[in-house]
């Protein structure tokens, strides 16, 4: 189930690229189809920001795993 606390517990990562997110950041990205680095580095930052969870904080944090992982963001 999607809303359900038990399930969303359940879905919590323990290591990887949604590991220092929201819940809500996660479902966002999930939600677009984004599970890896390679794919995040495929969207501007601006279509990031607009998925509904994703702030500045999760975007700081992106930033972070695109760097470690020497990619960034498409251009504008």
């Amino acid at each position: 189930c999607n809303v359900c606390p038990i399930c969303e517990k359940k879905r919590i990562p323990e290591e990887g690229f949604f590991v220092t997110l929201s819940r809500p950041a996660r479902r966002a990205l999930a939600n677009a189809g984004i599970d890896s680095p390679k794919k995040l580095s495929r969207f501007r930052e601006s279509e990031i920001l607009a998925l509904h969870g994703i702030g500045k904080d999760a975007i700081q944090k992106l930033h972070a795993v695109l760097v470690k992982h020497k990619l960034r963001f498409k251009a504008d």
